[in-house]
């Protein structure tokens, strides 16, 4: 659900880069006054594992397209909403200056929809709540379906609210909620699948890591011991796993051509959209997790895999030390 640059209007763009960069602020503020030391190595070890895993596409069956994990509901579950969405804007950042996944004006919108409905709404109006007096099995896979669908929905109306906004007459509001929706159900239902499976993982080895349960357990694994399996399996995922992704077209894609038509829409001749664009094009290292001219398609996702896991780890990680030193 990375938005391009051709799907919105420099004045939504502008508008959503601000409400993103003010939610960024705000969380950055929270977080110096209540920051939880023991969560700080987990941060960049997360947002490696979700950078990892959102280039894996899965097939969504019946339908021609795919759709990757999101990954805001497990970063807030386990850093928290404020530090969830930090660590989530950090991924997507990555994504869009070196692989050219998601484009520059569109970050704003694409940290918005990702972040605030799975941090801000998702987990703590309804995961949290409903999670915090029983942690069973059944429970806990149950209420991550429905925070992750919630997320979800949410986000992807928020993308056709942005391009209607944006004046976008090839995706009119109906034709274009009516492919969204139901395409974004399934996904979310698959999604709420992985985040049930992640947070029983760690909630075995290490209970006091999901904060919404009351429950006090001892720990099975050390901090050392989780970060090291999570970073293992983000850098297998993003390394190797990611050569077996859905070819299919993403749900936002699919959605798009079956709407317009077209597999993808031209970028306006806007003076903002080609200099970001042309911005992009010199920062991309990657662009598409490949190397540029496309050979080496396998080596090209390996190598797109590991180095965007290692700059999200460092990104996220300076982010995390830098807000411990600055704690008063």
């Amino acid at each position: 659900m990375h938005m391009a640059d051709a799907l919105i209007s420099p004045a939504v763009g502008a508008t959503f880069w601000v409400a993103s960069a003010a939610t960024l602020a705000y969380s950055a503020r929270v977080l110096r006054k209540n920051c939880d030391e023991s969560r700080i190595p987990l941060m960049g070890v997360l947002a490696a594992f979700i950078f990892a895993a959102q280039m894996i596409n899965f097939t969504i069956p019946g339908t021609g397209s795919s759709g990757h994990l999101g990954g805001g509901l497990i970063l807030a579950i386990f850093l928290g909403p404020w530090a969830g969405f930090l660590a989530m804007a950090s991924v997507l950042t990555v994504q869009a200056l070196f692989f050219a996944d998601g484009g520059l004006l569109a970050l704003g919108c694409n940290i918005f929809n990702l972040g605030v409905p799975t941090c801000f709404i998702a987990y703590p109006l309804i995961y949290r709540p409903l999670i915090v007096s029983n942690f069973g099995v059944n429970r806990l896979l149950v209420v991550s379906l429905l925070a992750a669908v919630v997320g979800l929905q949410l986000g992807a109306f928020g993308v056709v609210l942005e391009t209607t906004f944006s004046g976008m007459a090839e995706l009119p509001f109906s034709t274009f909620v009516l492919a969204m929706q139901p395409l974004h159900l399934g996904i979310g239902i698959i999604e709420g699948l992985v985040t049930a499976a992640v947070v029983t993982f760690i909630y075995k080895a290490r209970p006091d890591f999901v904060s919404a349960s009351e429950l006090v357990q001892t720990p099975v694994l050390s901090l050392k011991q989780v970060a090291v399996t999570l970073l293992v399996v983000a850098f297998l995922t993003g390394g190797f796993f990611s050569w077996f992704s859905s070819e299919h077209p993403d749900g936002l894609e699919w959605s798009i051509a079956r709407v317009s038509g077209k597999e993808e829409l031209e970028s306006p001749e806007h003076s903002l959209h080609v200099s970001l664009g042309l911005l992009q094009e010199k920062t991309a290292l990657l662009p598409g997790y490949s190397f540029k001219g496309g050979e080496g398609a396998k080596s090209g996702t390996s190598t797109a895999g590991v180095v965007g896991g290692f700059l999200t780890l460092a990104v996220v990680g300076g982010i995390a030390v830098a807000l411990r030193k600055k704690k008063p």
